[in-house]
């Protein structure tokens, strides 16, 4: 039995294999207490202090289900386009951790919340369907803590603080074929749960969590391979780095002879490698029955649709939106969509301005790079969309230039104040008066003899220089238009 490879396949091998994956993505839901006990969530606090005796697993403590926590997941269910079952049970799932200390976990196993869902991603420019077969409440463990301790050789910390924390696990079929597709999977999955206020999906707080289950099989066959699950796949590129890590050792052990066993393997970041960490549990060693203190959860028809009417506007139906309503090009409604607080915030900066085109390249533009520099997010942006929108339409009005809404809008940033203070405060309206402009204009025009000579030769291209000139000495306050017909005019 081999369950390694001293040495991982080359590309060329590889592409005879065919690899055949699904995850198992476990969510935090953003509720501000756990989903049995009125133990706060929030993260950061010292270790074993957000406990009761119900998350610790006291005898005869009882859990009782937290209702916001379950209309959050029924959201998430529907928004994955999933079927939520009108009844469905909670069971235990018994096995032996130390940061498990009831020594078994809530979830749902036969009974789900809902199932049959699925996500649409782009591969190869064309749309796949991935499908997720099930979604499904249960309580979190705590934390095993295996360093950062001076006596770390010999022990293992506990901090529970977890202990009870909701999460919805959401598994997809085996339908994703590359490490990339489950890449992409996975941030439209994070994507669609941030959009509906369901979880902040922050990994680094391990509010996001992926397991995956890998096989491989030569292309053309028609059946599955053995799989390996895949855990500790705590960001975006690990899960990449693990899969093709994974895949190059599968299809290695079958060239060499050898056959992959199902098993639990652990990937280490530090190496780029997966090890083995036991063999691989089924159902029936975890022993699951149903959860005896909870009663089964009913799903009502009424509650399912005031449920349903509460959602937002999903990205992918708001893209489009962007697209046909506003003219947008496909990279920007993209981009736009990214977060509910960012498309918010275009679509209030677009009627503001009156021309959505200029505000969104204003927002991934001058202003993303504003918020970048000082560590903000959109939601915290110093400039409401409000005043990012009116000073848009000084600009579309040719009230203000480009050259000065640039000088604007950074100190629109720094004081929270809108474009017309800051103009009024500190003289930086446009200059349209014609009798200012015509004397600048022939001040640049004596200055600049040799040009001038230049273009009454034929070289028009000059007129951009003295442009440049008349822009230098108003700082940039000058009508381009009005200077432009006053240079050609003169010259």
């Amino acid at each position: 039995m081999s369950t390694s490879a001293p040495v991982l396949a080359d590309p060329a091998v590889i592409a005879k294999y065919e690899p055949v994956i699904g995850l198992e993505v476990h969510v935090q839901i953003g509720t501000r207490t756990k989903i049995f006990c009125a133990c706060p969530t929030g993260f950061g606090a010292p270790p074993n202090t957000n406990v009761c005796p119900v998350c610790l697993g006291m005898p005869g403590a009882l859990p009782v289900l937290n209702r916001r926590a379950v209309e959050m997941a029924v959201q998430a269910a529907l928004a994955l386009e999933c079927r939520i079952n009108p009844y469905s049970r909670l069971a235990r799932k018994n096995y032996f951790y130390p940061d498990l200390p009831k020594g078994y976990q809530i979830s749902q196993y036969d009974q789900p919340l809902a199932g049959h869902g699925g996500i649409e991603i782009l591969t190869g420019g064309s749309p796949k369907r991935i499908g997720i077969t099930r979604a499904h409440l249960e309580d979190d463990a705590g934390k095993s803590i295996h360093d950062g301790f001076s006596d770390s050789d010999r022990y293992t910390y506990v901090d529970l603080n977890r202990s009870g924390t909701p999460l919805i696990e959401i598994v997809s079929e085996p339908d994703l074929r590359s490490s990339s597709e489950a890449y992409d999977y996975l941030t439209a999955l994070k994507e669609i749960l941030q959009f509906i206020g369901v979880s902040d999906c922050d990994m680094e707080k391990g509010n996001l969590r992926c397991d995956a289950n890998v096989s491989v099989r030569l292309r053309g066959a028609p059946r599955f391979g053995t799989k390996a699950e895949v855990k500790n796949l705590n960001s975006f590129r690990f899960l990449k780095a693990a899969l093709d890590y994974e895949i190059a050792r599968q299809v290695a052990v079958l060239e060499g002879g050898g056959t992959v066993v199902q098993e639990t393997r652990l990937y280490n970041p530090d190496t780029g490698e997966t090890v083995s960490m036991r063999g691989k549990e089924h159902a029936h060693d975890y022993r699951y029955f149903p959860e005896p203190d909870l009663a089964p959860l009913r799903i009502s028809p009424e509650w399912l649709e005031e449920l349903r009417s509460a959602m937002p506007e999903l990205p992918a139906r708001r893209r489009r939106r962007f697209l046909a309503d506003y003219g947008l090009r496909e990279y920007d409604a993209g981009v736009l969509t990214q977060s509910r607080d960012l498309s918010d915030y275009f679509e209030q900066a677009a009627a503001a301005a009156g021309d959505p085109r200029l505000a969104a390249n204003w927002i991934m533009g001058d202003l993303a790079g504003l918020l970048k520099h000082a560590g903000k997010e959109i939601a915290d942006s110093p400039v409401s969309a409000a005043h990012l929108g009116e000073l848009l339409s000084l600009i579309a009005r040719g009230s203000v230039t480009s050259k000065l809404a640039k000088e604007i809008l950074p100190r629109m940033f720094e004081s929270g104040e809108g474009p017309h203070a800051i103009m009024e405060r500190e003289g930086l309206e446009t200059i349209t008066d014609s009798g200012e402009l015509e004397r600048i204009v022939a001040q640049v025009i004596a200055a600049n003899p040799k040009q001038v000579e230049q273009y009454r030769g034929g070289k028009a291209s000059v007129l951009s220089f003295f442009m440049g000139q008349v822009m230098k000495a108003t700082r940039g306050q000058a009508d381009p238009a009005a200077v432009t017909g006053l240079l050609k005019e003169k010259l």
